[in-house]
């Protein structure tokens, strides 16, 4: 947990965002309650004793690039500050500013909307924030397409490819009202329309993508399909994530709302809500758990919530979205857990700072776009 979103929360200026982080942590379990009840008892009479000032100038020190206003940050600085005396008091945790991390130059952006569309001519077209773009088909805003709801009737299908690069995102609202969020490094192969009465067909070609789905009510009965080179699923109308990166072993399929029919070669398994099948590609092997689903849709939201997550593959999340190269210089590091729920939108300062302040780490150095784990 971030620890300015802790004090915020203090003083009762949580934004909409921050509250979404603030309650997933505080209801996670008994010991965050206890934590933070234990923070509140603490924290007004340590307040006092903090020299902002001097404070101000040490946090200046050591990250050189941050955006916000001076006068936020020493607010920010007051806030780590307490907490860190208040965690002193109840954890005896002196070392957890115990080594200066090493900035050399860091050129690491936060991930924003961004993609590029390929028609069905083969024709590219750049998607960002900020850039319109029309067609008789379809529209965006910059954050989303969307394709006018329409029903071919031809029998015969045109398809678009969106591809979100690293260190992007974007939403997608497909002709039969179907909504995708397609997460960083990840390609959606679809129809510009339907054919009325078939199958509403998609491919997710790689990566990660959300589907609420249109109910097939509402199609005369059509179903909905994701194809995947290793697996489908079909669905009449619900919602569920679907992870299956290129750099992995395995394609991660978790239900949110409804029922979804998953196919792996002659393989056929119902799913209920909150259950997870995950596909082993390379041996085929399956297995359905239940899981905690908003830790994995919660990208979607903006939001990282990490649950018992090794740090490696935490790291793999950070790097498609931040666009960086992590090396562990101590490879143990690699399996050491981490629970944690943070922004999408802060900076990667940020994040490898709240990893290390919590004792997963001692230190680490930035230096242009990689990051370096000690």
């Amino acid at each position: 947990m971030d620890f300015k979103i802790l004090i915020k929360k203090l003083n009762g200026k949580l934004t909409k965002k921050e509250a979404i982080i603030f309650n997933q942590w505080y209801h996670e379990s008994a010991v965050h309650r206890s934590y933070f009840n234990r923070l509140k008892d603490n924290y007004s009479q340590e307040l006092d004793n903090i020299d902002v000032e001097k404070a101000w100038q040490k946090l200046s020190q050591k990250i050189s690039k941050r955006k916000k206003s001076q006068a936020y940050w020493k607010f920010g600085v007051a806030a780590s500050i307490a907490l860190l005396v208040a965690l002193t008091i109840m954890f005896n945790r002196d070392s957890l500013q115990n080594s200066e991390p090493t900035v050399v130059h860091s050129d690491i952006s936060v991930g924003t909307d961004k993609a590029t569309l390929t028609l069905e001519d083969g024709s590219v077209v750049v998607l960002e924030k900020g850039k319109k773009y029309q067609t008789q088909n379809a529209s965006s805003n910059g954050e989303e397409i969307i394709y006018n709801k329409t029903t071919n009737t031809r029998k015969s299908l045109t398809y678009n490819y969106i591809t979100v690069p690293i260190g992007g995102q974007y939403n997608v609202v497909l002709s039969d009202g179907t909504q995708v969020w397609l997460n960083s490094d990840s390609q959606l192969k679809y129809p510009v329309s339907f054919v009325e009465g078939e199958t509403r067909q998609v491919e997710l070609v790689y990566g990660e993508a959300y589907f609420d789905v249109s109910s097939s009510f509402e199609h005369a009965g059509s179903g909905f399909r994701v194809n995947n080179k290793s697996q489908i699923i079909e669905v009449l109308g619900t919602e569920f994530n679907v992870k299956a990166y290129k750099d992995e072993e395995h394609i991660y399929t978790t239900l949110v709302e409804g029922e979804v029919l998953f196919i792996a070669g002659a393989v056929e398994e119902k799913l209920a809500p909150s259950q997870q099948m995950v596909l082993n590609i390379s041996n085929g092997n399956m297995l359905v758990m239940e899981v905690n689903v908003y830790n994995e849709i919660s990208w979607k939201d903006g939001i990282f919530s990490f649950r018992r997550k090794p740090l490696g593959e935490i790291m793999r999340v950070l790097s498609r979205w931040y666009d960086i190269e992590v090396i562990f210089e101590n490879k143990k590091l690699e399996n050491a857990g981490f629970n944690g729920v943070l922004g999408r939108d802060q900076n990667i300062e940020e994040i490898i700072e709240a990893i290390k302040n919590f004792g997963i780490i001692e230190n680490y150095e930035i230096n242009n776009k990689t990051v370096i784990l000690k």
